[in-house]
């Protein structure tokens, strides 16, 4: 609103006195606040701030609340006007409009009044009796519903429920008569269309009109109610509501997972929940005390907000438009008010302040989801049926299998101070240094026994070479030989190699052993294990013992100097037994491609100690050695961990446990998640953000609902999204159960009875039919909110069941049908449309729920988006399953959808618009996914149908449109059939590219394709996508 200026004479004068004003004595007499003050407010403020009229939440009619504020916070702060927003109001200082609006300005000694009372401290009778006050409105749709008689009718054998008398005494006054009752042939397909979203087979046409038993009409609707396909369709209604999409929205529009909760709207409506616990679970299902798992799923319903992960967004902006989008939507579903409308200011028509606005934005603002970069949380896994049972069963299994397994490891930990104390005694006498009693070299390598029995490389060494060395012990049983590589003052960087840098690369060791007495030949042994107290990263020391001569050990480091003694310990896969003592012979193969890179000096030892002991490292040994009281908690630990790794008994029973564990992680890996709602533990304070700014706090608000309508009962301090949800289903409420039959009538009527469905206030239309409206209302709570018996009693009226067929007279006096004399001919939804196709292709997969799947679209579709999207088309029966489980890209739906006018799930579509355009005709004729289904219908119509030509075209009739061909129809059709079949004998490459694959043997390839042309015909009809 513009700002109004003040006159220039009035405001510099005000101004000057105020700004040359002399402060207040302390000596000055106290202002009367009843007298002087309350006289000033009301005569200048209250008109605007008072009991029956409140601007932006300020009151002046009582001290109290002139100090409380409005919506923009604190009114008066005793003792200092400038921070007063009530002086500065009546001022025009800060950014605050200058007060009272568009009406002369307050006289300079009625401010300094004002200034004075408040430097003074602002004191006011604490007795001040307040007028309560209730925002009261008369408008029709704020008055509690009210159940008329039924009204008297000229014809009341034309009335088959009392629906029909409110329609029908409307049409009296109007002196209109109803339409007849449409053939059965129609009904049955409207009603299939209206409750399925399918249309119905031939068999079913047939079984209904051949029924004429009593009750046929209502058996039929039985039937279809009962039909698992009853809440795909109204399920597909509700995600409209619902803003349901797979994917965040803006341009990254990243995928998410939701699907859970579309299953769950499915499930719900087909179990025919009652609406009020099917609205609860979805608005607080995670607030119900010991809620349950599907519960918490409803609760995506509010979770089905865009999210932007945009570089440079400010993540709580859109947190903070996502809790408006739920307020807009909760408001547009539930009690058809634009409550958005009171965002940035009081509703320009309807008693909804701004205060109001932010009241349900503080129901709303203790979730925990965010816009960061954990956005899609708070998540939760949802199990089927199958992989629940899995999960406890391995839950079981895994807690049996850990039985024996703790008491093994309890047994074996009583274990650890002996073998704490056997470690403590290994020291290098664990090793017998043997002496070398003959050594060889393959290329010519010379080797010197040194006085500690080692043997040195002297320096003429070949690039690579291989020793060979023969050594004797006593020893009866050796279970490890030990290769030390040792350092020396004539090897390049002293070495242990013979490399530049002191390196090596040692390709292979095997070893022979023979008694140490006789000449009995040596035998091979198996070396089963190695071990290093030091291996270079990708030269492990087991590549000395895998039989390929291009790996091997070798010992740089990345950080520091290699040039220090290396060990590695060989331990044969059974003990070297031979009574006296054994004669080995030790070959260490050097092959590598690099030139010297050969040990430079090495010693050879034995141990007839325990391979697990020696396995140890030398930290593990130092530490053992070390007293018990002077370890470090580390060092303890690593000394129990080392302890564990010689339990031989333990690897059985963890590895199925560990066997176990990974099949149950395997399980819950493909456990499907959903995004739900979860309160915050610690409540964010709610202020009313000044012009619908959030960075400009006004005051601080609670939790509550529109004052001009019932007050809302809360359980605790602070209201809800639970005591939201019971607000809205009190049967006292005024909105919600009007709204919620109008929206179910709008399906069945193409409009509702009050035609702005999302606009109950008083900009929207009134109702056609008010009594009608709230006897339905009335009826709906009293039927305890059953969906299911709703739609029951509007299908079962005789108003449902007239024909569309129109007269001049209606035509002329009601053009929109809002009288209700005849039904009203509608073109289908997208996604009826293309199921409709499904279903007379034969095609069509009974699957229902599961993940969004990908059927045919054109090339092309994701070239302008931000991010390339996945579309991986499908085969088998995803790719044929109903038009709802398509997956949903905000930024770049299935253009199918689109071009027949689906919403973009952006916001909440209370009504889809109904267009007509070139686009929609070149899309059933061209686009490829919907000739595919055309080709269905030919390759159904040639394996199902009779086998005639006529016949064959009245079944394809049947399985389209639900009924038979009219004359002309039939001769038209069997012309066209003829003239394809000419242009498919002519041009077999063409034939090639039309006819269906699956056909019936005997069927060739032009007259298949003729058939599919005509199928083309049948699904391009404009019948083919109209409900009547």
């Amino acid at each position: 609103m513009a700002r109004h200026p003040v006159p220039s004479l009035t405001l510099p004068a005000l101004v000057c006195c105020l700004s040359l004003a002399v402060p207040v004595s302390s000596a000055a007499p106290p202002i009367d606040y009843q007298k002087q003050i309350k006289p000033l407010l009301a005569k200048h403020c209250n008109g605007c701030h008072g009991s029956t009229k409140t601007m932006s939440g300020l009151r002046t009619d009582a001290g109290q609340l002139a100090t409380r504020g409005g919506d923009r916070g604190v009114g008066i702060v005793p003792g200092q006007p400038a921070k007063s927003l009530l002086f500065q109001a009546l001022t025009g200082t800060d950014d605050l409009e200058r007060m009272p609006f568009d009406k002369p300005p307050l006289a300079v000694g009625e401010i300094e009044l004002i200034k004075t009372w408040i430097l003074q401290g602002a004191r006011f009778p604490s007795d001040e009796k307040i007028t309560a006050r209730r925002r009261q409105s008369d408008h029709w749709a704020f008055q509690p519903v009210l159940r008329s008689r039924l009204p008297a009718v000229s014809n009341p054998a034309w009335v088959r429920n009392a629906i029909d008398t409110f329609v029908l005494a409307r049409l009296d006054k109007e002196r209109l008569r109803p339409s007849p009752e449409a053939d059965r042939v129609t009904l049955v397909r409207r009603l299939s269309l209206d409750l399925l979203g399918l249309p119905p087979s031939p068999e079913q046409v047939d079984a209904f009109r051949n029924d004429t038993r009593p009750g046929a009409y209502n058996r039929l609707i039985d039937r279809l109610l009962a039909s698992p396909r009853y809440g795909e369709r109204w399920g597909r209604h509700w995600l409209d509501l619902a803003r349901y999409a797979d994917s965040d929205g803006f341009t990254i529009d990243g995928a998410r997972s939701i699907w859970k909760y579309r299953d769950w709207v499915i499930d719900a409506i087909n179990a025919d929940m009652a609406f009020d616990r099917f609205s609860t679970e979805q608005l607080a299902g995670d607030l119900i005390p010991k809620s349950r798992l599907d519960q918490l799923v409803a609760t995506g319903f509010h979770r089905n907000t865009l999210i932007n992960q945009e570089g440079g967004t400010d993540d709580e902006q859109f947190r903070v438009d996502a809790v408006v989008d739920r307020i807009n939507t909760t408001g547009a579903v539930f009690l058809g008010l634009t409550v958005g409308c009171a965002r940035c200011h009081a509703h320009k028509f309807d008693p909804i302040s701004q205060r109001d606005f932010y009241r349900l934005f503080a129901v709303f603002n203790n979730c925990e989801d965010n816009n960061d970069a954990n956005a899609s949380g708070p998540k939760i896994a949802v199990p089927s049926p199958e992989q629940a049972s899995e999960q406890s069963r391995l839950t079981t299994a895994i807690a049996a299998a850990e039985k024996p397994l703790a008491a093994h490891d309890k047994t074996f930990a009583a274990g650890l101070p002996a073998w704490e104390k056997r470690l403590a005694s290994l020291d290098a006498g664990s090793f017998t240094t043997l002496k070398p009693i003959k050594w060889t070299t393959a290329k010519g390598a010379v080797l010197t026994r040194l006085d500690d029995n080692s043997l040195i490389v002297d320096f003429s060494v070949p690039a690579n070479d291989t020793y060979t060395v023969t050594l004797e012990t006593p020893l009866d049983s050796i279970t490890a030989v030990r290769v030390e590589a040792l350092t020396h003052s004539s090897l390049p960087s002293k070495g242990p190699g013979r490399a530049s840098n002191g390196n090596f690369i040692l390709s292979e060791v095997t070893l022979t052993a023979a008694p140490i007495n006789g000449n009995a030949k040596p035998s091979p042994i198996k070396i089963a294990s190695a071990v290093a107290d030091h291996s270079q990263e990708g030269y492990p020391v087991a590549a000395t013992i895998d039989g390929k001569p291009d790996t091997g050990w070798a010992i740089n480091t990345k950080t520091g100097s290699p040039n220090v003694d290396r060990q590695a310990i060989f331990f044969p896969d059974r003990p070297i037994a031979h009574p006296g003592g054994s004669k080995l012979v030790l070959s260490m193969a050097q092959l590598g491609k690099s030139a010297n890179y050969l040990v430079g000096r090495f010693r050879v030892s034995v141990s007839t100690a325990n391979p697990a002991d020696l396995k140890i490292p030398s930290p593990i040994l130092a530490i053992a050695r070390t007293p018990q009281e002077q370890r470090s908690k580390a060092q303890s630990a690593q000394l129990i961990d080392a302890y564990r790794q010689t339990d031989v008994g333990r690897p059985p029973l963890a590895d199925t446990v560990i066997r176990l564990k990974k099949q149950l992680d395997t399980i819950q890996k493909a456990i499907p998640t959903t995004m739900i709602l979860r309160e915050r533990k610690t409540p964010r304070e709610t202020f009313i953000h000044i012009r619908g700014d959030f960075l400009r706090k006004g005051a601080r608000v609670r939790p509550g609902v529109p004052e001009v309508l019932p007050p809302m009962k809360t359980a605790a301090a602070d209201g809800t999204r639970l005591d939201l949800a019971h607000w809205l289903f009190d049967p006292e409420h005024p909105l919600t159960a009007r709204v919620t039959v109008n929206r179910f009538w709008q399906r069945f009527f193409g409009l509702g009875l009050v035609q702005t469905e999302n606009d109950f206030g008083l900009q929207g239309e009134v109702p056609s039919h008010p009594e009608l409206l709230d006897w339905l209302a009335g009826e709906f709570i009293h039927r305890a909110w059953s969906v299911k018996d709703l739609h029951r009693l509007i299908v079962t009226s005789a108003t449902y069941r007239q024909s569309s067929a129109t007269r001049t007279e209606l035509l002329e006096r009601d053009p929109q049908n809002r009288l209700l004399a005849r039904q009203t001919r509608m073109r289908m939804e997208a996604e009826t449309i293309r199921d409709t196709a499904l279903a007379a292709s034969g095609l069509i997969s009974d699957k229902i729920g599961g993940p969004g799947v990908y059927p045919p679209q054109p090339e092309g579709i994701y070239i302008l988006t931000q991010q390339k999207k996945s579309w991986p088309e499908a085969r088998g029966e995803d790719r044929f399953r109903r038009c709802m489980y398509t997956y949903f890209w905000r930024s770049s739906p299935y253009p199918f959808l689109p071009t027949f006018d689906a919403p973009d799930a952006t916001t909440t579509c209370t009504r889809r618009s109904r267009s007509n355009t070139p686009l929609q005709a070149l899309t059933l004729a061209n686009d490829r996914a919907f000739f595919e289904l055309a080709q269905g219908v030919a390759a159904r119509i040639l394996t199902d149908g009779p086998t005639t030509d006529r016949d064959r075209l009245r079944f394809g009739f049947r399985i389209c449109l639900s009924r038979e061909p009219a004359e002309e129809e039939m001769e038209a059709l069997v012309e066209f059939l003829s003239e394809q079949r000419q242009r498919f004998s002519l041009s077999k490459k063409d034939a090639a590219r039309v006819a269906p694959t699956r056909r019936p043997d005997g069927i060739d390839t032009p007259e298949a394709a003729a058939w599919t042309s005509v199928g083309r015909v049948l699904v391009n009809l404009d019948e083919f996508i109209t409900r009547e």
